[in-house]
């Protein structure tokens, strides 16, 4: 996002807070989006601070286990994995799947996306095998409720082959690596960024002395 979209995302914010108030479901909303272009611009500090109200304002009025604030501490779990906090990230990530699978199940999407964030700082704290495992069985739950073509199957399966090239498995890592940028080319073709981003990844196993 652009500076003069985050610029219009602040008056946004401000307008909505001084029609309805600090708390209202407009205004968190306005603000975690503005929290979302900080965050793209590498604001980290801006952008966990706007998250962090927006929790502690959808707590005070939705409770812990609403869906709209575990969306909000999903994304402040984010924010603070990418600023180092793991443990307080994977704290939070943890609530937001328990609280997900209370309310929709295991073979909601979010949830699956939720966990699959939770395998990732999982997995930045050093412990490959349970990462996997988190990981083979979203990948599992995904595929049969979407089909292996879908967009969040092949996000798994690409993180997969990451953990599984990290605990040193580099031929299962690269085929799973293979099959994404293969599926990848024939959903969206060859320019696609995603499909652009897989292939640098299998580009880059191949060119490492350990494969």
């Amino acid at each position: 996002m652009s500076e003069i979209s985050c610029e219009a995302q602040q008056s946004l914010v401000a307008e909505r807070r001084r029609r309805f108030g600090e708390d209202h479901p407009e205004t968190l909303a306005a603000m975690l989006d503005l929290a979302d272009c900080l965050w793209a611009q590498g604001r980290l500090i801006a952008a966990r601070k706007l998250e962090e109200e927006v929790v502690e304002g959808r707590r005070r009025l939705f409770g812990d286990q609403h869906p709209d604030t575990l969306k909000a501490i999903g994304k402040l779990a984010v924010t603070l994995g990418a600023q180092g906090n793991l443990e307080e990230a994977r704290r939070l990530q943890e609530q937001v799947v328990n609280g997900r699978r209370a309310l929709f199940g295991d073979a909601d999407l979010e949830t699956l996306r939720a966990i699959n964030n939770l395998a990732g700082t999982i997995a930045s704290q050093g412990d490959f095998t349970e990462a996997r495992e988190l990981l083979a069985s979203v990948l599992a739950t995904t595929c049969r409720e979407f089909g292996e073509h879908h967009p969040d199957s092949l996000t798994t399966m690409g993180n997969l082959a990451a953990i599984l090239w990290q605990e040193g498995d580099r031929a299962e890592a690269y085929a799973l690596q293979q099959q994404v940028v293969e599926m990848r080319r024939g959903e969206r073709g060859e320019d696609d960024e995603a499909t652009v981003a897989a292939a640098a990844v299998l580009e880059m196993m191949e060119r490492d002395p350990g494969y």
